[in-house]
């Protein structure tokens, strides 16, 4: 089906869902909340758009590892400590294994690297702009969200998939993506967001790489060389380092 296929599955049903349950039309919204909703919705279906991209283009654990420099970025421009500075050299290392510098074996695709990255940025953005959205009631902010989200998402995914999205095995499968990997999920971040601070929230993802490494590897058969290994491993230590910062200074 594509990457803009599933991705419209994944935004557009977790849209609907999430309009049925929350129904944040209920509620008024000022004019700078709705300017919020608007940035963090685009950056949220930007988000989905260019990972998934990564995903068909290189291993999907180096691409979330690359990803989640966004939240560390964001965790490390709010601190001055030593301590993060050192973070951020791990990580900076961890990113230097993984990119293809020297061409070698195991070389990875430019376009799917500048994807991982484009990726990270929205994902630093969307903690910004979603932990504004987290003051709005209940789940007001992100049924918006993913709304605004949608409206780009899916007629560029109807655009570019076309009949093949109507397979009812297709539908089934973006339903459970959209109900798992979406509605699920960025329900409970924007619920997180109202207690957490955003650089403490963005690094709680600091497993997220190993994690999805581990996953490619054992649903995929994605194999990684040791230097990528090692570098996960770098970006994620560098990512629970930064972890533990901010709760302290929380």
């Amino acid at each position: 089906m594509g990457v803009e296929g599933i991705t419209a599955f994944r935004v557009g049903f977790s849209a609907l869902l999430l309009l049925a349950i929350f129904r944040p039309w209920r509620s008024p919204i000022t004019k700078r909340d709705a300017v919020n909703l608007l940035i963090y919705g685009t950056v949220l279906g930007m988000m989905n758009l260019l990972i998934y991209r990564a995903f068909d283009r290189i291993p999907i654990g180096i691409a979330v590892a690359i990803e989640v420099t966004g939240p560390l970025s964001v965790a490390l421009l709010s601190s001055r400590r030593p301590r993060d500075f050192a973070s951020c050299a791990l990580a900076i290392f961890g990113l230097y294994l993984l990119l293809p510098f020297d061409g070698g074996p195991g070389q990875l695709d430019p376009a799917g690297i500048a994807y991982a990255f484009g990726a990270a940025l929205c994902w630093a953005l969307y903690i910004v702009f979603g932990k504004r959205a987290s003051a709005l009631r209940g789940g007001q902010g992100v049924a918006w969200g993913m709304l605004v989200a949608s409206l780009f998402t899916v007629p560029l995914g109807i655009a570019c998939s076309g009949a093949a999205m109507l397979a009812p095995a297709i539908v089934l499968t973006g339903i459970a993506i959209a109900v798992l990997s979406s509605a699920i999920p960025y329900t409970l971040e924007v619920i997180a967001l109202r207690g957490l601070s955003q650089g403490l929230f963005g690094m709680l993802s600091s497993a997220a790489p190993a994690v999805s490494a581990l996953a490619g590897f054992l649903i995929l058969g994605e194999m990684l060389t040791a230097s990528q290994w090692i570098a996960i491993a770098c970006i994620v230590l560098a990512s629970a380092t930064s972890a533990w910062s901010a709760r302290i200074r929380n």
